[in-house]
């Protein structure tokens, strides 16, 4: 069954993708506008390999994500570096992170956003493409040179594919990885793990028969408990275990999932695979397994728990590893060791699921007209999408706040610390210098992306980089009348699908009224919904396929 499950979507998806991949590949859209008269600073022959830089002092404002953790910094040698690699000064307009998308779509609205609006993750653009408050990127590739090499390289059309609307043109510059890179796991109790003669759990079947042997040992405990389950009750875990069967879930839990053996999109909340990762973790919960507050305790109660002994299991990325349970384990107990452990395989095989972009940037219509409009893409170019760019983004200036040695291994000065790697160290990469800063520092090489890991760290992504990444589902836009009707079917659909969804996990619903809750979605229009949903992806595979 696992081989089946391998090779249906190697064959069902897998074609669909390369043939979308191939659509249009190497060409250059054709552009809306004549940007020949905006072109003051711009640099003549700006090419990769090329660094650049204004031919005259320039000025862009910037709206700015001002993270609590390292508050923004008028002298940060971020800014004035910046400066003076590229003559470009960066103007920011600072918004507080709780309160990022409510003045971004307020500011954009307006028509008074910041000619750089980053920090945006699809499909938050769509908001504003109707409007035309936003330009459509695609159509200005062609002064982008680092970014058209890395799309080419890192063969990302199916991934831009998917920011695609229904005109066929894409209006966020994501973020581009060259490889999935997977952070969110379970992490473990290792030393229990040795005092019980376990292994490391490979499969959610192997997790389920450790945590049986836990709750053996220690039959008073709940072997598991989670976090991350507000505002989306078992976020973390629910798209964990969803995955691991061929759907999507918490976190990731979107309307329509692609079913290679259908050949089209199933509604998500209604798939059989669905139902076997509720399923597995009613089983969790019934077996008393897996703590029931998981999906609805705050993050501190879920670390208290585990921190203090009362569970062995917990949710877990690399910062909240070092950050959040390591070192209020071992000071409560120094004998405790905790790992991250490989995200559990499950039915469809040894897949590494995830997506190669991230949050990106939108620009702001108003640049079309800017005298610097040429000047503008090249620098958004280079910061964002150079190799150069973002080694400065994410390291800083060497000799300063970083050195390399012949064999290209980076070392932090050893006065600043980031991520535990000068623990203890007076200055700090971000707080006082401005670099590896999430408005700028996201993306690039996996060499980049490893750069800062530990050798912990490193070792789980080695494992996980060694499995096959999951094909990329096709694209289904909607176009405006669409997109208007689905708005309002979605929000029904999805409240019901979430609360169901807990009831069933916790046992206050039985999974034998599995048909009948699916009833009750087809009576909040899925089925129309998912007409709307197929439709369209076959209007965009003829019109661009």
């Amino acid at each position: 069954m696992r081989e089946l499950s391998r090779r249906q979507a190697i064959i069902g998806l897998g074609a669909f993708t390369l043939a979308v991949a191939g659509c249009g590949e190497g060409e250059t859209p054709k552009k809306t506008g004549d940007v020949s008269a905006n072109k003051a600073g711009s640099m003549a022959g700006y090419a990769v390999g090329r660094q650049f830089k204004a031919t005259e002092p320039i000025s862009f404002d910037v709206l700015y994500n001002n993270h609590s953790f390292y508050p923004l910094k008028n002298d940060w040698l971020f800014w004035q570096e910046l400066t003076k690699r590229t003559n470009v000064t960066l103007k920011p307009v600072a918004v507080p992170l709780s309160d990022y998308e409510k003045k971004r779509g307020l500011l954009v609205g307006s028509g008074q956003a910041p000619l750089i609006i980053p920090k945006t993750y699809h499909p938050q653009e769509e908001a504003f493409v109707a409007s035309g408050a936003i330009l459509p990127v695609s159509e200005y590739m062609d002064l982008m040179p680092n970014f058209k090499d890395q799309v080419a390289k890192w063969r990302m059309d199916p991934e831009l594919n998917l920011l695609r609307q229904a005109d066929g043109r894409f209006y966020l510059l994501p973020g581009l990885h060259e490889e999935i890179w997977v952070d969110y796991t379970l992490a473990v109790r290792t030393d229990i793990m040795e005092k019980l003669g376990l292994e490391t759990p490979k499969t959610w079947d192997d997790l389920y028969t450790v945590l049986k042997a836990m709750k053996a040992e220690y039959p008073d405990l709940y072997p598991m408990t989670d976090r991350w389950g507000v505002p989306t009750p078992g976020g973390n875990l629910l798209k964990l275990v969803a995955q691991a069967y061929g759907t999507k879930g918490g976190w990731e839990y979107q309307h329509a999932t692609w079913d290679p053996a259908l050949g089209k999109f199933a509604y998500t909340g209604a798939m059989p695979q669905y139902k076997q990762m509720i399923e597995y973790l009613n089983k969790l919960v019934k077996e008393k397994l897996l703590d029931p507050e998981s999906f609805t305790q705050q993050d501190e109660q879920a670390k208290q728990k585990f921190n203090s002994g009362k569970s062995f299991v917990i949710s877990a990325n690399a910062q909240s590893l070092i950050n959040d349970y390591r070192p209020t384990l071992t000071e409560l107990n120094p004998e405790a060791k905790i790992a991250k452990i490989p995200v559990p395989l499950g039915p469809v095989g040894d897949y590494k699921i995830g997506p190669r972009t991230e949050n990106g940037v939108m620009i702001s219509k108003k640049a079309l007209e800017n005298k610097n409009f040429v000047a503008l893409m090249q620098f958004i170019d280079w910061l964002w999408y150079s190799p150069e760019g973002a080694e400065f983004a994410k390291w800083g200036v060497e000799g300063t706040t970083y050195t390399k040695d012949a064999s290209g291994h980076y070392k932090l000065a050893d006065d600043i610390d980031f991520v535990g790697l000068n623990a203890g160290a007076p200055k700090h990469l971000q707080k006082d210098f401005g670099f590896s800063n999430g408005v700028f520092a996201y993306g690039g090489t996996t060499e980049l992306l490893n750069s800062t890991f530990s050798e912990e760290e490193l070792e789980f992504q080695n494992v996980m980089n060694a499995r096959k990444p999951w094909p990329v589902e096709p694209p289904h836009p909607f176009n405006d009348e669409e997109r208007e009707q689905a708005t309002l079917w979605e929000t029904p659909l999805k409240d019901h699908v979430t609360q169901q969804t807990l009831k069933f996990i916790l046992g206050e619903r039985d999974l034998s009224e599995w048909d009948a809750y699916v009833k009750e979605l087809e009576g909040k229009n899925m089925t129309s919904y998912m007409n709307i949903v197929n439709t369209a992806y076959e209007r965009f595979k003829k019109e661009h396929g």
